[in-house]
């Protein structure tokens, strides 16, 4: 777990299937984005199909969205895969806000993920 005085992310990596799955817990905001960061663009470096559970983020500000968007772009880039799993309904409304949902897979469960 990342914790930064107020604000504090966990994680979980593990595999489910073929892909990677980083499992976030928390705000994802400034303060723990440059880790949140590296988490990704490593398993990417690492010629890993990701995706990112976000059922239980309770928070998540620009420079969270930004790390998303700079991981999507690398993962296709790489010719990876890169999606969202289960958004908790604060992660939606900032994505929908800036219309984000339009751009990652969204998928509501591993189980049902399909590229």
């Amino acid at each position: 777990m990342f914790d930064m005085g107020d604000t504090a992310v966990g994680y979980n990596l593990r595999k489910a299937g073929d892909y990677t799955v980083i499992d976030w817990t928390g705000e994802v905001s400034m303060s723990v984005a440059p880790e949140a960061r590296e988490q990704i663009l490593e398993c990417l470096e690492e010629g890993l199909d990701l995706l990112l559970d976000l059922s239980k983020v309770r928070q998540i500000d620009s420079s969270g969205v930004a790390v998303l968007v700079e991981g999507h772009l690398t993962a296709k880039k790489k010719e990876l895969h890169f999606g969202l799993v289960a958004p908790s309904r604060a992660v939606m409304s900032v994505l929908k806000l800036a219309r984000m949902d339009r751009i990652f897979p969204i998928h509501k469960s591993i189980e049902n993920v399909e590229f």
